[in-house]
């Protein structure tokens, strides 16, 4: 067993640099502190401009953005709907493996979450699966799309599908700023290919204000809403005017300085974070695991790196809501397991997300994999034939390393053999 790290090896922290102490300073010297001020108008300028959008509306967290992109998908499907119900008795295929705050808005609108299984090459919604969905489910207008880890999900084949079918996009691309994909129908940016688009500036992103996230669109009045219903949708009048519902959701000057700071070093953190990932894949290549995949037509931002363990390197284990147990097995591991060991040196990782299906808020809802329909069951997997879901699978057999951009490959070597030593 490796000796504890005296200090912690962080899953991902922020990173700081100098400038976002500037500008937050300079917000509060000249006492643009609230909801409007340079820093806003400046960071939705370098967002537009490096994603390639032509509008972005600065909020107070990538779920506000997502949540409004909801409500503005539920004004364009079903017009005339009642507040907080723009989604009321429409499913919404969503993406099965990722963060509950790209589902839960949804919700928020009164939407019924459909789950679209996980493909093996990018981790990410399995376009075969979407399009048996769509088969199932004609009616379907909307789809909720996350990169995961920050990898471009399959967009050549999703968009298509989705134009094949008349269906919005809402891209929550909250881990993958300045990820690319290449693509023959799509060619851009992670946050460009979405009909409307959320990222996000939460402390442990690539590029982070501590809290924070904004909305993307090509659509002036699509920006001029968002702006409005952010800020209680006050009317233009010189009184506090309302004439629909609103939220508190705006960003302020002094997050949106901090991004703003952040933001000139997107470039570094990529190139640290790939880095990362390389060292990584290098360090494991006799181990039985991989690393997370991408197609080559991608340029991932590399936000975390995760790791597969093969199916016959997995050790015997078992996972209830909110404990597991393993037995370790020579040759043989589980990221229970590696996760254990790894803290118990004072190092994070985290097990990769588990799958919307499995979650025991939404496990009623209808899931759907390429190879059929079904509901979530505890020990979900992939079975001999490879025909169960491919998300419990992932979720059954990997985890996220430690990928923090300050951590030295000094390091980083010593995390590689905490990790080895578990297959011994």
């Amino acid at each position: 067993m490796q000796k504890r790290f005296e200090q912690k090896i962080w899953l991902s922290s922020p990173t700081m640099h100098g400038e976002e102490l500037a500008y937050i300073e300079q917000a509060i010297r000249t006492n643009w502190v609230s909801t409007v001020g340079e820093n806003i108008n400046e960071l939705e300028r370098m967002i537009a401009e490096y994603v390639g959008v032509e509008h972005a509306v600065a909020l107070s967290s990538g779920t506000a953005a997502l949540h409004l992109c909801m409500k503005l998908a539920g004004e364009r499907l079903n017009p005339g709907a009642k507040p907080g119900k723009a989604l009321e008795g429409m499913r919404v295929f969503c993406s099965d493996m990722t963060f509950d705050a790209s589902v839960n808005p949804v919700v928020y609108e009164g939407g019924e979450p459909v789950f679209i299984d996980t493909e093996a090459d990018t981790w990410n919604m399995d376009p075969a699966a979407l399009e048996k969905a769509f088969g199932m489910y004609p009616d379907v207008k909307l789809v909720v799309l996350a990169h995961l880890y920050g990898v471009p999900a399959k967009m050549d084949e999703i968009v298509s599908i989705c134009r094949d079918h008349g269906a919005l996009i809402v891209e929550d691309a909250a881990e993958a700023l300045g990820a690319e994909y290449h693509g023959e129908v799509v060619n851009g940016k992670c946050g460009s290919f979405g009909d409307y688009v959320a990222i996000s500036f939460n402390g442990n992103k690539i590029v982070t204000g501590s809290s924070g996230g904004m909305f993307l669109t090509n659509s002036r009045s699509d920006a001029d809403k968002v702006r409005k219903w952010s800020t209680q949708s006050r009317e233009d009048a010189p009184w506090y005017q309302h004439e629909e519902l609103g939220y508190n959701y705006r960003m302020s000057n002094i997050i949106a300085g901090l991004a703003r700071g952040n933001m000139l070093h997107i470039g570094e953190h990529i190139a640290q974070k790939k880095a990362i990932y390389e060292r990584y894949k290098e360090g494991f290549k006799d181990l039985p695991v991989v690393m997370s995949p991408f197609e080559d037509k991608s340029n991932p931002n590399y936000w975390l790196s995760c790791l597969l363990i093969d199916k016959v390197a997995v050790c015997r284990q078992e996972r209830g809501e909110k404990r597991a147990l393993y037995i370790s097995e020579p040759g043989k591991s589980c990221p229970t397991e590696i996760l254990e060991t790894l803290a118990a040196c004072n190092a994070e990782g985290r097990p990769i997300w588990k799958p919307m299906h499995m979650q025991p808020i939404y496990r009623m809802n209808p899931f759907v994999t390429r190879d059929g329909n079904g509901r979530a069951r505890s020990n979900a997997y992939i079975d001999e034939d490879g025909l169960a879901d491919m998300g419990a699978d992932i979720f059954r057999r990997g985890l996220c390393l430690p990928s923090d951009n300050k951590m030295t490959p000094e390091q980083q070597e010593i995390v590689i053999e905490i990790v080895r030593e578990c297959f011994d």
